[in-house]
């Protein structure tokens, strides 16, 4: 099939699509902060406003309305840690169709109740999605049910399509760009379709966790690739390996993927809040966060670009992580450690350094009779005082100092354990785990771990996520090594050696 046939097979599935019969036609609105500050016109597609709070809804009921009557009804069976589930499961419900859900255990309990209460089963199994996805494709054979992709799907694409639709019909105006979050790549596929069949001088930008990056990898190598591991903070798009039909039109019609870290997500779950009062997931929050990096990269001014805002279900106590890392994402706030002398009058000697510049955490470890070591959060201004001046004034006041703004292990443990320093401890190895999160997880995770090397040092944190955060010491001798990556290969889970990393050998190590 040429690729001008395939855009308008697309686009001729696109209008056709009965996805009103249970979505709505979702609001094209102005952020009028953000614009302002970013000196373009920024447009928020609220696709966090469907009846599922998520544009799942439309992709999901698009394949069920396709579905003959003998596959409805044998029911449907899909697996999904989240939005798809619940939008499979109203779909169902609304064309009375029985939904099964296979869901990982570690679903957060908000995604549970929402398939069930709008009619779904969820069938929870296995710690990540893999182990849904396997065992739901055991239940398709054993029972005969029809099995629905959450995004690589003709029909699914085409559902998610008609967001851009009403994109092109809400604004039929100048549009430089339209920036999508990326997960499977249904979303994208679907906009990237129909836009540039109709409007191909508007540009579709994907965007990306720096960490789960599936779509930029497979367009760089120019094939389909298998992420080694994926980060599960915006879990509404940790998918490792993109679509086959997704990337078919991906690679021909996407123009760029810009990919954000977790603090700039979190700055754009904040941008988002401060025009909507609207609380969105991590992935729905990618399209800001994209935006914000474009314009500051391309210096563009004057340009009208839209952000879909692709969903609203985060735990509400994810929130406390959110609201730690937003102002690093605004580079509203500079982590430092900081030398200073062991002697009365060196902390006040510091403060006079600082100025009138808001200090919003300080850490003290002393180090020796000659020196102690803070960890220390100063407030800062990306145009009016920015990290760099900060750093500059602070190392020319005779401040030995060490940014740390930029440092995960550092931002995400050490600022909670300042104090902890063992010189007597030998062979120590520094190691940072995710794992599945649920009751007993914590157990789990060190019965895996075993007792063959001494746990030195131990800091765990719940983020009200999907994933658990550990910070391991292990006592591991030289000769041991090889034997300890292998037992942590085996384990399975996502781990990170940093055993070099600065605030560690300056603040417990």
């Amino acid at each position: 099939m040429s690729q001008d046939a395939l855009l308008k097979r697309y686009v001729r599935k696109i209008l056709a699509a009965p996805v009103y019969d249970v979505a709505i036609e979702t609001p094209l609105q102005p952020a009028r902060q953000l614009s302002e500050r970013l000196g373009n016109r920024v447009l928020l597609k609220r696709e966090d406003l469907q009846p599922v709070f998520s544009f799942k809804i439309r992709g999901a009921y698009n394949k069920l309305a396709q579905l003959s009557a003998e596959e409805r009804a044998r029911g449907v069976i899909a697996a999904s840690a989240g939005n798809h589930a619940q939008g499979l499961a109203l779909a169902a419900k609304e064309l009375g169709v029985s939904a099964t859900i296979v869901m990982p255990r570690t679903t957060p309990e908000l995604k549970v109740q929402g398939v069930l209460s709008r009619g779904g089963k969820a069938l929870l199994h296995g710690d990540a999605f893999p182990e849904a996805l396997a065992h739901a494709l055991r239940l398709v054979e054993e029972h005969g049910y029809t099995f629905v992709p959450p995004y690589d799907d003709p029909d699914v694409i085409a559902g998610q399509g008609t967001v851009a639709m009403e994109i092109l019909r809400q604004h039929p105006g100048r549009l430089d760009a339209i920036f999508v979050p990326v997960g499977g790549g249904g979303l994208i596929a679907g906009i990237a379709a129909y836009v540039k069949y109709l409007r191909p001088e508007t540009k579709v930008i994907g965007v990306e966790p720096d960490d789960s990056n599936c779509l930029q990898a497979a367009l760089a190598a120019g094939e389909r690739v298998v992420l080694n591991q994926v980060g599960l903070f915006a879990d509404g798009v940790a998918v490792a390996q993109i679509g086959q039909h997704t990337f078919d039109i991906a690679r021909q019609y996407v123009d760029e993927v810009i990919t954000v870290s977790t603090d700039e997500i979190c700055a754009a779950i904040k941008d988002i809040y401060d025009d909507t009062r609207s609380i969105t997931e991590p992935a729905g929050a990618l399209a800001v966060a994209g935006i914000k990096k474009y314009v500051e990269r391309e210096q563009a001014s004057g340009q009208t670009l839209v952000a879909i805002d692709s969903g609203a279900n985060i735990n509400f106590d994810r929130l406390r992580h959110v609201a730690e890392r937003a102002e690093l994402g605004e580079k509203r706030e500079a982590i430092l450690a900081v030398t200073i002398p062991e002697r009365p009058g060196s902390f006040q000697a510091f403060c006079e350094a600082i100025g009138k510049r808001q200090i919003t955490e300080f850490n003290y470890r002393y180090k020796h009779d000659e020196e102690a070591q803070i960890f220390v959060g100063i407030q800062t201004h990306p145009q009016h005082d920015p990290r760099a001046a900060l750093l500059g004034h602070l190392r020319g006041q005779g401040f030995p100092v060490l940014d740390l703004t930029d440092n995960e292990v550092a931002k995400l443990h050490i600022r909670h354990m300042v104090g902890g320093r063992a010189p007597q401890v030998g062979a120590e190895r520094l190691l940072r785990f995710e794992f599945p999160e649920r009751p007993g997880a914590l157990f789990d995770f060190l019965g895996k771990l075993g007792g063959r090397w001494n746990i030195s040092l131990f800091h765990y944190r719940n983020h009200g996520a999907a994933d658990g955060r550990v910070l391991a010491g292990l006592q591991v001798p030289d000769g041991e090594l090889g034997e300890l990556h292998a037992a942590l290969a085996a384990i399975g889970y996502p781990y990170w050696d940093e055993s070099e990393n600065p605030a560690y050998r300056l603040f417990i190590g």
